[in-house]
Protein backbone atom coordinates (compact mmCIF):
# COMPACT_ATOMS: atom_id res chain seq x y z
CA UNK A 1 0.00 0.00 0.00
CA UNK A 2 1.37 3.44 -0.90
CA UNK A 3 1.91 6.07 1.76
CA UNK A 4 -0.73 8.37 0.21
CA UNK A 5 -3.29 5.58 0.02
CA UNK A 6 -2.59 4.44 3.58
CA UNK A 7 -2.93 8.02 4.82
CA UNK A 8 -6.26 8.47 3.08
CA UNK A 9 -7.61 5.17 4.34
CA UNK A 10 -6.54 6.04 7.86
CA UNK A 11 -8.33 9.37 7.51
CA UNK A 12 -11.42 7.55 6.25
CA UNK A 13 -11.29 5.26 9.27
CA UNK A 14 -11.03 8.31 11.53
CA UNK A 15 -13.96 9.94 9.76
CA UNK A 16 -16.12 6.86 10.20
CA UNK A 17 -15.08 6.47 13.84
CA UNK A 18 -15.81 10.13 14.59
CA UNK A 19 -19.19 9.92 12.84
CA UNK A 20 -20.18 6.87 14.84
CA UNK A 21 -18.97 8.42 18.07
CA UNK A 22 -20.97 11.58 17.42
CA UNK A 23 -24.02 9.54 16.55
CA UNK A 24 -23.75 7.47 19.71
CA UNK A 25 -23.43 10.62 21.83
CA UNK A 26 -26.39 12.33 20.24
CA UNK A 27 -24.34 14.65 17.98
CA UNK A 28 -24.69 18.37 18.53
CA UNK A 29 -27.56 18.66 20.96
CA UNK A 30 -29.52 15.42 20.58
CA UNK A 31 -30.80 14.13 23.94
CA UNK A 32 -31.44 10.65 25.28
CA UNK A 33 -29.34 7.86 26.68
CA UNK A 34 -26.11 6.92 24.84
CA UNK A 35 -26.49 4.12 22.34
CA UNK A 36 -23.81 1.42 22.16
CA UNK A 37 -21.77 1.80 18.96
CA UNK A 38 -22.21 -0.83 16.25
CA UNK A 39 -19.35 -3.13 15.24
CA UNK A 40 -16.52 -1.36 13.37
CA UNK A 41 -16.95 -0.92 9.64
CA UNK A 42 -14.73 -2.83 7.28
CA UNK A 43 -12.82 -0.43 5.09
CA UNK A 44 -13.03 0.96 2.51
CA UNK A 45 -16.82 0.99 2.40
CA UNK A 46 -19.29 3.28 4.12
CA UNK A 47 -22.68 2.31 5.51
CA UNK A 48 -24.47 5.64 5.62
CA UNK A 49 -27.31 5.43 8.20
CA UNK A 50 -29.04 8.68 7.21
CA UNK A 51 -32.49 8.60 5.66
CA UNK A 52 -32.66 11.06 2.76
CA UNK A 53 -35.81 12.58 1.29
CA UNK A 54 -36.50 14.61 -1.84
CA UNK A 55 -39.70 16.09 -0.38
CA UNK A 56 -39.90 19.87 -0.73
CA UNK A 57 -40.29 20.39 3.02
CA UNK A 58 -37.80 17.75 4.16
CA UNK A 59 -34.65 18.54 6.13
CA UNK A 60 -32.02 16.60 8.02
CA UNK A 61 -31.66 17.28 11.76
CA UNK A 62 -27.92 17.10 11.27
CA UNK A 63 -25.18 15.54 9.18
CA UNK A 64 -21.51 14.60 9.29
CA UNK A 65 -19.19 14.59 6.32
CA UNK A 66 -18.26 11.02 5.49
CA UNK A 67 -17.40 9.18 2.31
CA UNK A 68 -16.41 5.81 0.95
CA UNK A 69 -12.95 5.90 -0.61
CA UNK A 70 -11.94 3.17 -3.05
CA UNK A 71 -9.03 2.56 -5.42
CA UNK A 72 -9.40 1.65 -9.09
CA UNK A 73 -7.49 1.59 -12.37
CA UNK A 74 -8.36 2.52 -15.94
CA UNK A 75 -6.45 1.81 -19.15
CA UNK A 76 -6.62 4.98 -21.19
CA UNK A 77 -4.67 5.91 -24.30
CA UNK A 78 -2.00 3.30 -23.73
CA UNK A 79 -1.44 4.18 -20.07
CA UNK A 80 -2.87 2.89 -16.84
CA UNK A 81 -4.42 5.49 -14.54
CA UNK A 82 -4.66 4.49 -10.90
CA UNK A 83 -7.52 6.59 -9.61
CA UNK A 84 -9.43 7.11 -6.41
CA UNK A 85 -13.20 7.31 -6.12
CA UNK A 86 -14.84 9.20 -3.25
CA UNK A 87 -18.60 8.87 -2.75
CA UNK A 88 -20.36 10.65 0.09
CA UNK A 89 -21.35 14.02 1.49
CA UNK A 90 -19.84 17.41 2.19
CA UNK A 91 -21.61 20.20 4.04
CA UNK A 92 -22.33 23.43 2.19
CA UNK A 93 -22.26 26.34 4.60
CA UNK A 94 -23.42 29.91 4.16
CA UNK A 95 -20.91 32.64 3.39
CA UNK A 96 -20.61 34.98 6.37
CA UNK A 97 -19.73 34.94 10.02
CA UNK A 98 -22.42 32.45 11.07
CA UNK A 99 -21.41 29.81 8.50
CA UNK A 100 -24.75 28.02 9.01
CA UNK A 101 -24.87 24.56 7.45
CA UNK A 102 -27.31 24.54 4.56
CA UNK A 103 -27.24 21.07 3.06
CA UNK A 104 -25.47 17.73 2.98
CA UNK A 105 -24.50 17.52 -0.69
CA UNK A 106 -23.97 14.08 -2.20
CA UNK A 107 -21.11 13.84 -4.68
CA UNK A 108 -18.84 11.34 -6.40
CA UNK A 109 -15.27 12.37 -7.20
CA UNK A 110 -12.76 10.52 -9.37
CA UNK A 111 -9.23 11.81 -8.76
CA UNK A 112 -5.58 10.89 -9.36
CA UNK A 113 -3.82 10.62 -5.98
CA UNK A 114 -0.37 12.16 -5.87
CA UNK A 115 -0.96 14.57 -8.77
CA UNK A 116 0.30 18.14 -8.37
CA UNK A 117 -2.74 20.09 -7.17
CA UNK A 118 -1.25 23.34 -8.49
CA UNK A 119 -1.45 22.10 -12.08
CA UNK A 120 -4.02 19.29 -12.00
CA UNK A 121 -7.44 20.62 -13.08
CA UNK A 122 -10.65 19.79 -11.23
CA UNK A 123 -14.01 19.87 -13.02
CA UNK A 124 -17.43 20.03 -11.33
CA UNK A 125 -20.18 18.28 -13.34
CA UNK A 126 -23.95 18.53 -12.88
CA UNK A 127 -27.13 17.97 -14.85
CA UNK A 128 -30.15 20.28 -14.86
CA UNK A 129 -33.87 19.63 -14.68
CA UNK A 130 -34.02 21.53 -12.46
CA UNK A 131 -34.22 18.65 -10.02
CA UNK A 132 -32.00 16.20 -11.89
CA UNK A 133 -29.21 14.19 -10.31
CA UNK A 134 -25.81 14.14 -12.03
CA UNK A 135 -26.17 10.49 -13.02
CA UNK A 136 -26.55 11.21 -16.75
CA UNK A 137 -23.16 12.89 -16.96
CA UNK A 138 -21.53 10.58 -14.42
CA UNK A 139 -22.39 7.34 -16.22
CA UNK A 140 -22.96 8.65 -19.74
CA UNK A 141 -20.22 11.11 -20.62
CA UNK A 142 -16.57 11.32 -19.57
CA UNK A 143 -16.25 9.60 -16.22
CA UNK A 144 -14.15 6.44 -15.84
CA UNK A 145 -17.26 4.27 -16.37
CA UNK A 146 -20.05 4.61 -18.93
CA UNK A 147 -23.20 2.82 -20.01
CA UNK A 148 -23.35 1.35 -23.51
CA UNK A 149 -26.74 2.58 -24.73
CA UNK A 150 -26.50 1.94 -28.47
CA UNK A 151 -28.00 5.38 -29.20
CA UNK A 152 -29.55 6.24 -31.64
CA UNK A 153 -30.63 2.64 -32.17
CA UNK A 154 -33.12 1.06 -29.78
CA UNK A 155 -32.03 -2.53 -30.23
CA UNK A 156 -29.47 -3.01 -27.43
CA UNK A 157 -30.24 -5.29 -24.51
CA UNK A 158 -31.38 -3.49 -21.37
CA UNK A 159 -30.21 -2.76 -18.76
CA UNK A 160 -27.15 -1.43 -20.54
CA UNK A 161 -23.74 -2.80 -19.50
CA UNK A 162 -21.43 -0.51 -17.50
CA UNK A 163 -17.91 -0.57 -18.96
CA UNK A 164 -14.57 1.18 -18.61
CA UNK A 165 -14.76 4.42 -20.57
CA UNK A 166 -12.06 4.74 -23.23
CA UNK A 167 -13.21 8.35 -23.78
CA UNK A 168 -12.88 9.44 -20.14
CA UNK A 169 -11.40 12.85 -19.35
CA UNK A 170 -9.62 11.47 -16.29
CA UNK A 171 -6.21 11.98 -17.90
CA UNK A 172 -6.98 15.69 -18.27
CA UNK A 173 -8.85 16.52 -15.05
CA UNK A 174 -10.21 15.27 -11.77
CA UNK A 175 -13.98 14.76 -12.06
CA UNK A 176 -16.49 15.74 -9.35
CA UNK A 177 -20.16 14.91 -9.99
CA UNK A 178 -22.47 17.03 -7.82
CA UNK A 179 -26.14 16.34 -7.06
CA UNK A 180 -28.55 19.22 -6.51
CA UNK A 181 -30.53 19.34 -3.27
CA UNK A 182 -33.44 16.89 -3.46
CA UNK A 183 -31.70 14.72 -6.07
CA UNK A 184 -29.36 11.79 -5.65
CA UNK A 185 -28.98 11.77 -1.87
CA UNK A 186 -28.51 15.51 -1.29
CA UNK A 187 -30.73 17.11 1.33
CA UNK A 188 -31.13 20.36 3.23
CA UNK A 189 -30.18 20.65 6.91
CA UNK A 190 -32.64 22.22 9.37
CA UNK A 191 -33.73 24.97 9.65
CA UNK A 192 -33.46 24.95 5.84
CA UNK A 193 -35.66 22.65 3.76
CA UNK A 194 -35.07 21.28 0.27
CA UNK A 195 -37.40 23.95 -1.07
CA UNK A 196 -35.05 26.63 0.32
CA UNK A 197 -32.69 25.90 -2.59
CA UNK A 198 -35.23 25.43 -5.38
CA UNK A 199 -34.77 28.67 -7.27
CA UNK A 200 -32.29 30.15 -9.74
CA UNK A 201 -30.43 32.27 -7.19
CA UNK A 202 -30.66 29.89 -4.25
CA UNK A 203 -29.53 26.88 -6.28
CA UNK A 204 -26.45 28.67 -7.62
CA UNK A 205 -25.55 29.87 -4.13
CA UNK A 206 -25.73 26.33 -2.76
CA UNK A 207 -23.53 24.97 -5.56
CA UNK A 208 -21.04 27.79 -4.89
CA UNK A 209 -20.86 26.81 -1.23
CA UNK A 210 -20.38 23.12 -2.02
CA UNK A 211 -17.52 23.98 -4.38
CA UNK A 212 -15.96 26.22 -1.73
CA UNK A 213 -16.10 23.34 0.74
CA UNK A 214 -14.71 20.78 -1.72
CA UNK A 215 -11.79 23.06 -2.56
CA UNK A 216 -11.12 23.67 1.13
CA UNK A 217 -11.26 20.03 2.24
CA UNK A 218 -9.11 18.82 -0.65
CA UNK A 219 -6.65 21.76 -0.72
CA UNK A 220 -7.45 22.60 -4.34
CA UNK A 221 -7.15 26.38 -4.03
CA UNK A 222 -4.35 26.54 -6.61
CA UNK A 223 -5.85 24.05 -9.07
CA UNK A 224 -7.26 25.10 -12.45
CA UNK A 225 -11.04 24.91 -12.05
CA UNK A 226 -13.79 24.08 -14.55
CA UNK A 227 -17.58 23.84 -14.49
CA UNK A 228 -19.49 21.46 -16.78
CA UNK A 229 -23.29 21.86 -16.83
CA UNK A 230 -25.92 20.22 -19.02
CA UNK A 231 -29.33 21.63 -20.05
CA UNK A 232 -30.60 23.68 -17.06
CA UNK A 233 -27.04 23.12 -15.89
CA UNK A 234 -26.09 25.67 -18.58
CA UNK A 235 -27.88 28.65 -17.00
CA UNK A 236 -26.84 27.31 -13.58
CA UNK A 237 -23.23 27.50 -14.80
CA UNK A 238 -23.59 31.14 -15.85
CA UNK A 239 -25.05 32.19 -12.50
CA UNK A 240 -22.70 29.93 -10.53
CA UNK A 241 -19.59 31.22 -12.29
CA UNK A 242 -20.65 34.74 -11.35
CA UNK A 243 -21.29 33.75 -7.72
CA UNK A 244 -17.88 32.07 -7.53
CA UNK A 245 -16.17 35.10 -9.08
CA UNK A 246 -17.84 37.33 -6.51
CA UNK A 247 -16.57 34.98 -3.76
CA UNK A 248 -12.98 35.30 -5.05
CA UNK A 249 -13.04 31.82 -6.58
CA UNK A 250 -12.62 32.53 -10.29
CA UNK A 251 -13.06 29.67 -12.73
CA UNK A 252 -10.76 28.94 -15.65
CA UNK A 253 -13.14 27.19 -18.03
CA UNK A 254 -16.86 26.56 -18.49
CA UNK A 255 -18.42 23.78 -20.59
CA UNK A 256 -22.08 24.20 -21.56
CA UNK A 257 -23.62 20.92 -22.74
CA UNK A 258 -26.90 21.52 -24.62
CA UNK A 259 -27.59 24.63 -22.54
CA UNK A 260 -30.82 26.61 -22.16
CA UNK A 261 -29.12 29.95 -21.48
CA UNK A 262 -32.18 32.15 -22.06
CA UNK A 263 -35.52 30.52 -21.33
CA UNK A 264 -37.27 33.49 -22.90
CA UNK A 265 -35.85 32.76 -26.37
CA UNK A 266 -36.92 29.09 -26.55
CA UNK A 267 -40.37 28.95 -28.16
CA UNK A 268 -41.10 25.47 -26.74
CA UNK A 269 -41.19 26.79 -23.18
CA UNK A 270 -44.58 28.38 -23.86
CA UNK A 271 -47.90 26.60 -24.26
CA UNK A 272 -48.57 28.61 -27.42
CA UNK A 273 -45.33 29.94 -28.92
CA UNK A 274 -45.01 33.62 -28.06
CA UNK A 275 -41.58 33.96 -29.62
CA UNK A 276 -40.23 32.85 -32.97
CA UNK A 277 -39.45 29.16 -33.43
CA UNK A 278 -36.78 29.96 -36.03
CA UNK A 279 -34.12 28.75 -33.60
CA UNK A 280 -35.49 25.22 -34.09
CA UNK A 281 -35.55 25.23 -37.89
CA UNK A 282 -31.97 23.96 -38.48
CA UNK A 283 -32.64 21.15 -35.98
CA UNK A 284 -35.79 20.21 -37.91
CA UNK A 285 -33.63 20.17 -41.05
CA UNK A 286 -31.10 17.82 -39.40
CA UNK A 287 -33.83 15.48 -38.12
CA UNK A 288 -35.66 15.48 -41.47
CA UNK A 289 -32.41 14.61 -43.22
CA UNK A 290 -31.70 11.76 -40.78
CA UNK A 291 -35.08 10.22 -41.57
CA UNK A 292 -34.44 10.81 -45.30
CA UNK A 293 -37.48 13.04 -45.66
CA UNK A 294 -35.79 16.29 -46.69
CA UNK A 295 -35.44 17.25 -50.34
CA UNK A 296 -32.75 16.59 -51.32
CA UNK A 297 -31.36 14.15 -48.78
CA UNK A 298 -27.98 15.72 -47.99
CA UNK A 299 -24.67 13.89 -47.87
CA UNK A 300 -22.96 16.58 -45.75
CA UNK A 301 -24.74 17.34 -42.47
CA UNK A 302 -22.59 20.35 -41.62
CA UNK A 303 -23.25 21.96 -44.99
CA UNK A 304 -26.97 21.14 -44.76
CA UNK A 305 -27.35 22.72 -41.32
CA UNK A 306 -25.36 25.73 -42.46
CA UNK A 307 -27.83 26.21 -45.31
CA UNK A 308 -30.69 25.80 -42.84
CA UNK A 309 -29.20 28.46 -40.53
CA UNK A 310 -29.06 30.92 -43.39
CA UNK A 311 -32.64 30.23 -44.44
CA UNK A 312 -33.86 30.46 -40.85
CA UNK A 313 -32.18 33.82 -40.25
CA UNK A 314 -32.86 35.50 -43.57
CA UNK A 315 -36.24 34.13 -44.65
CA UNK A 316 -38.09 32.29 -41.90
CA UNK A 317 -37.33 34.52 -38.92
CA UNK A 318 -38.78 37.73 -40.48
CA UNK A 319 -41.85 35.79 -41.65
CA UNK A 320 -42.34 34.20 -38.21
CA UNK A 321 -42.11 37.61 -36.54
CA UNK A 322 -44.73 38.97 -38.95
CA UNK A 323 -46.95 35.98 -38.15
CA UNK A 324 -46.65 36.63 -34.40
CA UNK A 325 -47.46 40.30 -34.90
CA UNK A 326 -50.31 40.11 -37.41
CA UNK A 327 -51.08 36.40 -37.95
CA UNK A 328 -50.09 36.86 -41.59
CA UNK A 329 -48.35 33.87 -43.13
CA UNK A 330 -46.07 33.54 -46.15
CA UNK A 331 -47.34 30.86 -48.60
CA UNK A 332 -44.21 31.10 -50.74
CA UNK A 333 -42.18 29.65 -47.87
CA UNK A 334 -44.37 26.60 -47.27
CA UNK A 335 -42.83 24.32 -49.94
CA UNK A 336 -39.30 25.50 -49.04
CA UNK A 337 -39.91 24.68 -45.39
CA UNK A 338 -41.29 21.28 -46.38
CA UNK A 339 -38.22 20.45 -48.48
CA UNK A 340 -35.87 21.58 -45.75
CA UNK A 341 -37.49 19.80 -42.80
CA UNK A 342 -39.32 16.84 -44.33
CA UNK A 343 -42.63 17.99 -42.81
CA UNK A 344 -45.30 18.54 -45.48
CA UNK A 345 -46.32 22.02 -46.69
CA UNK A 346 -49.87 21.62 -45.33
CA UNK A 347 -48.43 21.45 -41.82
CA UNK A 348 -46.54 24.70 -42.31
CA UNK A 349 -49.73 26.25 -43.59
CA UNK A 350 -51.57 25.13 -40.44
CA UNK A 351 -48.77 25.92 -37.92
CA UNK A 352 -46.46 28.49 -39.47
CA UNK A 353 -44.55 29.31 -36.26
CA UNK A 354 -44.13 25.61 -35.72
CA UNK A 355 -43.07 24.28 -32.27
CA UNK A 356 -41.08 21.06 -31.76
CA UNK A 357 -43.88 19.01 -30.18
CA UNK A 358 -45.99 19.46 -33.32
CA UNK A 359 -43.00 18.55 -35.49
CA UNK A 360 -42.27 15.39 -33.49
CA UNK A 361 -45.86 14.20 -33.56
CA UNK A 362 -46.42 14.79 -37.28
CA UNK A 363 -43.15 14.10 -39.09
CA UNK A 364 -43.79 10.36 -39.51
CA UNK A 365 -47.41 9.11 -39.37
CA UNK A 366 -47.90 6.59 -36.58
CA UNK A 367 -44.48 7.33 -35.09
CA UNK A 368 -43.34 9.61 -32.25
CA UNK A 369 -39.97 11.30 -32.78
CA UNK A 370 -37.67 11.74 -29.79
CA UNK A 371 -37.41 15.09 -28.03
CA UNK A 372 -33.94 14.66 -26.58
CA UNK A 373 -32.79 12.91 -29.76
CA UNK A 374 -34.84 13.41 -32.92
CA UNK A 375 -33.13 10.46 -34.63
CA UNK A 376 -34.92 8.06 -32.27
CA UNK A 377 -38.55 7.06 -32.73
CA UNK A 378 -41.19 4.62 -31.54
CA UNK A 379 -44.66 3.60 -32.71
CA UNK A 380 -47.46 5.64 -31.18
CA UNK A 381 -49.06 3.54 -28.43
CA UNK A 382 -45.90 1.53 -27.77
CA UNK A 383 -44.22 1.33 -24.37
CA UNK A 384 -41.29 3.36 -25.66
CA UNK A 385 -43.60 6.20 -26.74
CA UNK A 386 -45.89 6.09 -23.69
CA UNK A 387 -44.00 8.73 -21.68
CA UNK A 388 -43.85 11.21 -24.56
CA UNK A 389 -40.20 10.87 -25.53
CA UNK A 390 -38.74 7.54 -26.69
CA UNK A 391 -35.21 8.95 -26.46
CA UNK A 392 -35.53 9.48 -22.69
CA UNK A 393 -37.62 6.37 -21.97
CA UNK A 394 -34.98 4.28 -23.71
CA UNK A 395 -32.23 5.24 -21.24
CA UNK A 396 -34.00 5.98 -17.92
CA UNK A 397 -34.32 2.51 -16.38
CA UNK A 398 -30.74 1.50 -17.19
CA UNK A 399 -29.28 4.63 -15.61
CA UNK A 400 -31.38 4.08 -12.47
CA UNK A 401 -30.20 0.49 -12.13
CA UNK A 402 -26.56 1.28 -12.89
CA UNK A 403 -26.08 4.16 -10.45
CA UNK A 404 -27.33 2.08 -7.53
CA UNK A 405 -25.12 -0.87 -8.47
CA UNK A 406 -22.09 1.35 -9.11
CA UNK A 407 -22.41 3.13 -5.77
CA UNK A 408 -22.97 0.06 -3.62
CA UNK A 409 -20.76 -2.51 -5.38
CA UNK A 410 -17.97 -0.54 -7.06
CA UNK A 411 -17.69 2.51 -4.82
CA UNK A 412 -18.73 0.74 -1.60
CA UNK A 413 -21.15 3.49 -0.55
CA UNK A 414 -24.32 1.96 0.88
CA UNK A 415 -27.52 3.70 1.96
CA UNK A 416 -31.14 2.63 2.36
CA UNK A 417 -32.76 5.67 0.70
CA UNK A 418 -33.82 5.93 -2.93
CA UNK A 419 -31.32 7.51 -5.30
CA UNK A 420 -33.67 10.09 -6.85
CA UNK A 421 -32.70 10.66 -10.47
CA UNK A 422 -35.31 13.38 -11.02
CA UNK A 423 -37.16 15.04 -8.14
CA UNK A 424 -40.33 17.11 -8.31
CA UNK A 425 -38.37 20.30 -7.56
CA UNK A 426 -39.47 21.73 -10.90
CA UNK A 427 -43.10 21.82 -9.72
CA UNK A 428 -42.31 24.60 -7.20
CA UNK A 429 -39.07 25.99 -8.67
CA UNK A 430 -38.69 29.76 -8.61
CA UNK A 431 -37.69 30.53 -12.20
CA UNK A 432 -37.83 34.30 -11.78
CA UNK A 433 -34.45 35.92 -12.21
CA UNK A 434 -33.06 39.32 -13.13
CA UNK A 435 -36.46 40.97 -12.93
CA UNK A 436 -38.06 38.50 -15.37
CA UNK A 437 -40.39 35.54 -14.87
CA UNK A 438 -37.94 33.25 -16.63
CA UNK A 439 -34.14 33.32 -16.48
CA UNK A 440 -31.88 34.95 -19.04
CA UNK A 441 -28.35 34.20 -17.84
CA UNK A 442 -26.37 35.65 -20.74
CA UNK A 443 -25.80 38.89 -18.75
CA UNK A 444 -24.25 36.85 -15.91
CA UNK A 445 -21.88 35.16 -18.32
CA UNK A 446 -21.01 38.50 -19.92
CA UNK A 447 -20.19 40.02 -16.51
CA UNK A 448 -17.99 37.09 -15.51
CA UNK A 449 -16.09 37.14 -18.81
CA UNK A 450 -15.45 40.84 -18.28
CA UNK A 451 -14.25 40.36 -14.70
CA UNK A 452 -12.09 37.31 -15.45
CA UNK A 453 -9.92 37.83 -18.57
CA UNK A 454 -8.59 34.27 -18.51
CA UNK A 455 -12.02 32.59 -18.51
CA UNK A 456 -12.84 30.48 -21.57
CA UNK A 457 -16.22 28.94 -22.55
CA UNK A 458 -17.02 25.94 -24.73
CA UNK A 459 -20.63 25.21 -25.76
CA UNK A 460 -21.46 21.72 -27.05
CA UNK A 461 -24.70 20.82 -28.83
CA UNK A 462 -26.24 18.02 -30.85
CA UNK A 463 -27.73 18.71 -34.28
CA UNK A 464 -30.70 16.43 -33.52
CA UNK A 465 -31.62 17.89 -30.12
CA UNK A 466 -35.26 19.05 -30.14
CA UNK A 467 -35.12 20.35 -26.54
CA UNK A 468 -32.29 22.90 -26.66
CA UNK A 469 -31.68 23.49 -30.38
CA UNK A 470 -28.11 24.22 -31.40
CA UNK A 471 -28.96 27.29 -33.49
CA UNK A 472 -30.85 28.90 -30.60
CA UNK A 473 -27.79 28.31 -28.40
CA UNK A 474 -25.59 29.94 -31.04
CA UNK A 475 -27.91 32.94 -31.20
CA UNK A 476 -27.97 33.33 -27.41
CA UNK A 477 -24.19 33.11 -27.08
CA UNK A 478 -23.66 35.50 -30.01
CA UNK A 479 -24.94 38.24 -27.72
CA UNK A 480 -21.66 37.95 -25.82
CA UNK A 481 -19.61 38.96 -28.88
CA UNK A 482 -16.56 37.29 -27.33
CA UNK A 483 -13.70 35.41 -28.98
CA UNK A 484 -13.31 33.47 -25.73
CA UNK A 485 -16.56 31.59 -26.39
CA UNK A 486 -16.40 28.57 -28.71
CA UNK A 487 -19.32 26.56 -30.08
CA UNK A 488 -19.09 22.97 -31.33
CA UNK A 489 -21.98 20.98 -32.84
CA UNK A 490 -22.11 17.25 -33.52
CA UNK A 491 -24.46 14.55 -34.81
CA UNK A 492 -26.56 13.53 -31.84
CA UNK A 493 -29.16 14.67 -29.39
CA UNK A 494 -29.32 16.47 -26.08
CA UNK A 495 -26.91 13.98 -24.53
CA UNK A 496 -24.71 13.90 -27.62
CA UNK A 497 -22.06 11.97 -25.66
CA UNK A 498 -24.27 8.86 -25.76
CA UNK A 499 -23.46 8.53 -29.48
CA UNK A 500 -20.21 6.53 -29.71
CA UNK A 501 -18.79 8.36 -32.74
CA UNK A 502 -19.76 11.79 -31.42
CA UNK A 503 -18.34 11.10 -27.95
CA UNK A 504 -14.91 10.49 -29.49
CA UNK A 505 -15.07 13.79 -31.39
CA UNK A 506 -16.35 15.61 -28.35
CA UNK A 507 -13.56 14.17 -26.20
CA UNK A 508 -10.95 15.40 -28.71
CA UNK A 509 -12.43 18.92 -28.68
CA UNK A 510 -12.56 18.92 -24.88
CA UNK A 511 -8.91 17.86 -24.66
CA UNK A 512 -8.02 20.77 -26.95
CA UNK A 513 -10.17 23.13 -24.88
CA UNK A 514 -8.49 22.12 -21.63
CA UNK A 515 -5.06 22.59 -23.23
CA UNK A 516 -6.05 26.04 -24.49
CA UNK A 517 -7.41 27.10 -21.10
CA UNK A 518 -4.30 25.90 -19.28
CA UNK A 519 -2.06 27.69 -21.79
CA UNK A 520 -4.01 30.92 -21.27
CA UNK A 521 -3.74 30.44 -17.52
CA UNK A 522 0.02 29.97 -17.80
CA UNK A 523 0.38 33.06 -19.96
CA UNK A 524 -1.65 35.12 -17.48
CA UNK A 525 0.47 33.87 -14.58
CA UNK A 526 3.61 34.98 -16.41
CA UNK A 527 2.34 38.45 -17.21
CA UNK A 528 2.28 39.83 -13.69
CA UNK A 529 0.63 39.54 -10.29
CA UNK A 530 -2.66 37.64 -10.39
CA UNK A 531 -5.46 37.39 -7.88
CA UNK A 532 -5.20 33.95 -6.31
CA UNK A 533 -8.19 31.66 -6.00
CA UNK A 534 -8.69 31.04 -2.32
CA UNK A 535 -11.45 29.65 -0.16
CA UNK A 536 -13.57 32.39 1.40
CA UNK A 537 -14.26 30.29 4.51
CA UNK A 538 -11.69 29.70 7.25
CA UNK A 539 -10.04 26.30 7.44
CA UNK A 540 -12.20 23.68 9.18
CA UNK A 541 -11.16 20.25 10.39
CA UNK A 542 -12.32 17.31 8.31
CA UNK A 543 -14.99 16.07 8.77
CA UNK A 544 -17.46 18.85 9.39
CA UNK A 545 -20.56 18.10 11.49
CA UNK A 546 -23.82 19.95 12.06
CA UNK A 547 -26.92 19.52 14.17
CA UNK A 548 -28.24 16.38 15.78
CA UNK A 549 -27.11 13.18 14.11
CA UNK A 550 -29.29 10.10 13.70
CA UNK A 551 -28.69 7.00 15.74
CA UNK A 552 -26.28 4.56 14.08
CA UNK A 553 -27.50 1.67 12.01
CA UNK A 554 -29.61 1.55 8.85
CA UNK A 555 -33.11 2.99 8.94
CA UNK A 556 -35.81 1.95 6.54
CA UNK A 557 -36.56 4.93 4.32
CA UNK A 558 -40.04 5.68 3.07
CA UNK A 559 -39.96 4.50 -0.55
CA UNK A 560 -39.69 7.36 -3.03
CA UNK A 561 -40.03 7.23 -6.81
CA UNK A 562 -36.70 7.53 -8.59
CA UNK A 563 -38.42 9.62 -11.29
CA UNK A 564 -40.90 12.17 -9.91
CA UNK A 565 -41.36 14.57 -12.85
CA UNK A 566 -41.29 14.35 -16.65
CA UNK A 567 -37.86 14.33 -18.26
CA UNK A 568 -38.50 17.55 -20.16
CA UNK A 569 -35.54 19.81 -19.39
CA UNK A 570 -35.88 22.68 -20.25
CA UNK A 571 -39.47 22.93 -19.09
CA UNK A 572 -41.54 25.17 -16.84
CA UNK A 573 -44.82 23.73 -15.49
CA UNK A 574 -47.97 25.84 -15.75
CA UNK A 575 -48.29 28.37 -12.93
CA UNK A 576 -51.85 29.14 -11.86
CA UNK A 577 -54.71 30.09 -14.16
CA UNK A 578 -54.05 33.77 -14.70
CA UNK A 579 -51.11 33.31 -17.14
CA UNK A 580 -50.68 31.56 -20.47
CA UNK A 581 -47.40 30.32 -19.97
CA UNK A 582 -45.98 27.55 -20.00
CA UNK A 583 -45.53 24.31 -21.76
CA UNK A 584 -47.22 21.25 -20.27
CA UNK A 585 -45.73 17.76 -20.75
CA UNK A 586 -46.33 16.02 -24.07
Amino acid sequence: MSVSTETRLNRTASVAALALLLQACGGGGGGGAPTPPPPPQSLPGLDDPNVYSSNANASLPGATEAAAVTQHSLSLGGQTLNYQATAGHLLAREIGAAQRPQAAVFYVAYTLPGANAATRPVTFFYNGGPGSASVWLQLGSFGPKRLVSGVPETTAARPFPLVDNADSLLAQTDLVFVNAVGSGRSQAIAPFTNRSFWGVNEDAGLFRDFIRRYIEVNSRQASPKFLYGESYGGPRTAVLARRLQEANLPMDGLVLQSPAMDYNSNCAIFELPRVSCAGYLPSYAAVGAWHRLSQPVPSDLDAWTSQARQFAAQSYEPAAQAFLTSASTTPALWPQLANLTGLGATHWQAQFNLPPTYYRQNLLPGQLIGRYDGRMLAPVGSALAAEGDPSSTWIGGSFATAINTHLSNDLQYRNGSAYVLLSNAIEVWNFSYGGRDLPDTIPDLAWTLQQNPRLRVLAISGYHDLATPFFRTEQDLARLNSNRVQVRNYPGGHMSFLDDATRMRQKADLVSFYAEVLAARGAAAGSGPQRQASAAAPQRPYPDQAGSLPLPGFKRATPEPEFQAPMLDPWVPPRGTDKTPLKAPD
